[in-house]
């Protein structure tokens, strides 16, 4: 970016909190120049989505080999927990699908009209992953309504093999896409995981239904399994939904306060007030922000937003930074409105 990026506007419009000691003279108006900086750091996440796909290959592996089996089982047993499991793991095999497509679209450079690359493509799968898992919540829990109104035959030593055998390939599952990441999880493979732990719940919840079917006969133990699972499907989903609005919506990332960070970048030397500070998430772990700062008349600008970069950079883990800083204005003299002397007559 160019350091000087032009005069600053007069009547400056401010959406969002100010931070400060106090606005300038005369509101937004500032005198001298208006100093643009733009800051990123390296925030390639190039290395860490090629660990995340072989994690997600090596588990899509382990679930689809997994989900034929049961699928068989499910239907030789007549259990509807086994056969919800199954239609859990293959919206697996689909949210893992989803996601290493995803995560190939995001690494794709910036270009275009697509200023920031396509790096939400990750946050559009933890989406549809959280559709899905609404979806299919629903669906079973209309069904498992209506098995206990009216409960089939289950066989369960059937069932209690396959869940037992499930809860296995769940649990390596979900160990390798925990191991996945050196980093904190993207939101991409958070939706693939979650989908797996709660398939790995649903398993257990079928493995405990069908021991009471075995110990009691009581085979509305399987639609009750189902609804458990059901519960736990929709609470994934809820957290899946919330955590891609919050990205799509532009709200701060969790962790980062706005209003700390406005206080605390008003609270350097020689900064007079911060406003239109913005705070959002690109994708998963790419935070960025953008503020209007004001710094004491004299002071470098470029210094000065060399220092806040480095700030927010260091305490706040932000790297990619747009900061507009300007000169607070000096004070003007007062208004001399001349006059004329009511005794004097004007001349022609």
């Amino acid at each position: 970016m160019p350091a000087d990026a032009g005069h600053s506007e007069a009547g400056h419009s401010d959406g969002g909190h100010s931070y400060g000691a106090g606005h300038s003279p005369g509101g937004h108006l500032h005198g001298g120049h208006s100093h643009g900086g733009h800051s990123h750091g390296g925030h390639s996440h190039g290395p860490r989505r090629e660990i995340e796909r072989g994690a997600m290959r090596t588990a899509l592996a382990l679930i689809v080999s997994y989900m034929v089996a049961e699928v068989v089982a499910g239907v030789l047993a007549g259990s509807l927990a086994l056969l919800s499991d199954a239609a859990h793991m293959l919206t697996d095999a689909v949210a893992l699908g989803i996601a290493l497509v995803a995560s190939r679209l995001a690494e794709r450079p910036a270009r275009g009209a697509m200023t920031y690359g396509l790096g939400r493509a990750e946050i559009l799968s933890a989406q549809a992953n959280g559709v899905t898992l609404l979806v299919l919540g629903v669906l079973i829990v209309v069904d498992a309504i209506r098995r206990l109104v009216a409960p089939p035959s289950v066989s369960g030593l059937p069932v209690l093999i396959v869940a037992l055998a499930g809860i296995v390939v769940n649990v390596a599952a979900a160990a390798i896409l925990a191991r996945g990441s050196s980093e904190q999880r993207s939101l991409n493979l958070e939706g693939s995981y979650r989908h797996i732990v709660t398939d790995l719940y649903g398993f257990i919840a079928t493995a405990a239904a069908a021991g009471v079917i075995l110990a009691t006969g009581f085979a509305r133990a399987d639609a009750v399994a189902s609804l458990i699972i059901a519960g736990l499907l929709l609470h994934a989903s809820y957290g899946l939904l919330k955590e891609s609005g919050r990205v799509f919506m532009e709200a701060a990332p969790a962790g980062l306060l706005p209003d700390e960070i406005g206080r605390t970048l008003a609270a350097q030397a020689g900064v007079v007030e911060v406003h239109d500070l913005h705070v959002w998430e690109v994708t998963s772990g790419f935070p960025a922000l953008s503020a209007h700062v004001v710094v004491q008349a004299g002071d470098d600008c470029h210094e000065r937003r060399r220092m806040l970069q480095a700030l927010l950079r260091e305490r706040f883990g932000i790297e990619h930074t747009t900061l507009q800083v300007d000169h607070e204005a000096g004070a003007q003299p007062p208004l001399q409105i001349e006059l004329p002397d009511p005794g004097r007559i004007p001349t022609a």
